[in-house]
């Protein structure tokens, strides 16, 4: 289904916890997430833009395909962006090559069906939290099957495994399992300029402003307190098999508006905010 003269017109994502928007916004105030405002810069060029979300936090690659592609498929969707992996990535008996078979089964499906489908690549999350740089081996075989997945079906790829940024703990939710509010935002930057939104350009690449660098005995304490806070009950889970997702579901499970009536086409929703500028860290961010 091609795109409209002046855009995509009917976006769905697929994915996990990082495209529901949980790092973005919470359960009382709501997520918006790199989908979210993915969606607004796709708006800017064609305001009868439709968008459905169907992503849930903690689906594994196989489970996002088995629920929510044909989902997708339904909605007859002109753009697509499928983003999972990494709950598959930080488990015992990780096959890169099978998650990125599981991902690869909803580029093939989605493209026949005339779709245009991004995806993008996992950053080194060992540059993040010093306690996963075991798992750098997961991320680079990981990265290198989507790739070449997304080759053989026509897949747009946005490198945000490769951008030296995406270490900084300022894109980054206080767990480090999740992008913040600001590294939504260079995520839904680097998707717009790959698949070549008008007005999308490489900034979100950029560093941000330089800072001191935090003395030893800060960087051992914020890392236990990170390992306390969050590993810990996050193995705790796993260990229990219970996932982050239980009970819930898709945020926006129906194509709809993201404009109100009267505010420069498509109706019946509620406005998506725009989004917060690329250089700026969210509140409290540090």
């Amino acid at each position: 289904m091609p795109k409209t003269e002046t855009g995509y017109a009917r976006y769905v994502a697929i994915g996990d916890s990082q495209t529901e928007g949980v790092g973005d916004g919470d359960d009382v105030v709501g997520l918006r997430g790199f989908a979210d405002r993915l969606a607004e810069h796709l708006a800017a060029a064609n305001p009868d833009l439709l968008y459905a979300n169907l992503a849930v936090r903690g689906r594994l690659a196989g489970q996002v395909v088995a629920e929510q592609l044909d989902q997708a498929l339904a909605l007859r969707p002109d753009l697509v962006t499928v983003i999972a992996g990494v709950n598959d990535l930080l488990r015992p008996g990780f096959d890169a090559a099978r998650v990125a078979g599981r991902l690869e089964e909803a580029f093939a499906a989605l493209s026949a069906a005339g779709a245009q489908v991004a995806t993008a690549t996992v950053p080194d999350i060992g540059r993040i939290a010093p306690a996963a740089r075991p798992l750098r081996p997961r991320v680079l075989a990981l990265n290198a099957h989507i790739r070449e997945a997304a080759a053989r079906h026509g897949v747009v790829v946005a490198e945000t495994g490769l951008s030296a940024v995406a270490a900084d703990p300022r894109l980054w939710a206080v767990d480090r399992l999740h992008a913040g509010p600001l590294g939504h935002a260079r995520i839904a930057a680097a998707l717009a300029e790959a698949l070549g939104v008008p007005g999308s350009d490489g900034s979100w690449s950029h560093p941000l402003p330089a800072r001191p660098a935090p003395s030893a005995l800060r960087t051992v304490s914020t890392e236990v307190a990170w390992a306390a806070g969050f590993l810990g009950p996050w193995l705790g889970r796993r260990l229990r098999g219970r996932s982050s997702g239980d009970g819930r579901t898709a945020k926006r499970p129906a194509l709809l508006p993201m404009f109100p009536v009267g505010a420069g086409g498509g109706s019946g929703a509620a406005v998506v905010e725009p989004a917060r500028g690329l250089g700026e860290a969210a509140p409290g961010a540090s």
